[in-house]
């Protein structure tokens, strides 16, 4: 079994390898490909064009040749999924999309926290088309500062940022609280133990990945 997981930038790797660890997924299942051009040219222009897309889409299906799924772990570039996915010679996975459809389970109030603009409206499109089926309440949420430490390569300060939000939106009362992109993931660690930790693309990903291979007609 091979899993293709497309990523937009290369810490997300060790993120992915871990949630696959846990899954109890062998080693050397998931195959990585790092494009971080890809989201630089959308933070250029601030959104996602047709013509990034494009090329995205052109990749997943390349991907898809050589892997029994595709997993597009970049919130920015997700809508990328709805035109290819229909025609691959293997399932693929919107990792954000099977985080939303699971966040959104229990109802009540979701809070997304996400650290990047461009991923706003990606994210704000899809939680709220997950929730029609549930009524939650969606809220999206950026983390201020946070992606200038990413940038920056100063981890530990995007991590803090992000713990931060997560006991702001936690103190508020009852919520569901879920990371959009894969890069927040070890924020959880800084929480406290009493903490319900937040939910996160990989873990809800791969799984929908397994799912898919396990579907396929042999």
């Amino acid at each position: 079994m091979t899993i293709a997981c497309l990523h937009t930038a290369e810490s997300n790797i060790a993120v992915y390898e871990a949630a696959a660890k846990a899954l109890g997924l062998p080693a050397g299942v998931l195959r990585h490909h790092v494009r971080a051009d890809l989201l630089l040219a959308a933070e250029k222009v601030g959104h996602l064009t047709e013509e990034i897309s494009a090329e995205t889409a052109t990749l997943l299906l390349h991907l898809a040749k050589d892997a029994d799924a595709v997993v597009l772990n970049c919130s920015t570039l997700g809508p990328a999924v709805s035109q290819v996915a229909a025609g691959a010679m293997a399932p693929i996975i919107r990792a954000d999309a099977t985080l939303a459809d699971e966040a959104v389970k229990a109802g009540g109030k979701v809070v997304i926290l996400c650290t990047v603009e461009t991923t706003i409206a990606p994210t704000t499109t899809l939680f709220k088309a997950a929730a029609e089926a549930t009524s939650a309440e969606i809220e999206v949420r950026l983390v201020p500062g946070a992606w200038a430490h990413f940038r920056a390569g100063d981890l530990p300060a995007y991590l803090t940022a992000i713990a931060d939000a997560v006991k702001a939106a936690h103190d508020e009362g009852p919520v569901t609280i879920a990371f959009a992109q894969a890069s927040m993931t070890d924020a959880g660690r800084l929480l406290p133990a009493s903490y319900p930790q937040p939910m996160s693309g990989p873990t809800t990903a791969l799984s929908a990945a397994m799912a898919g291979i396990t579907d396929q007609p042999l």
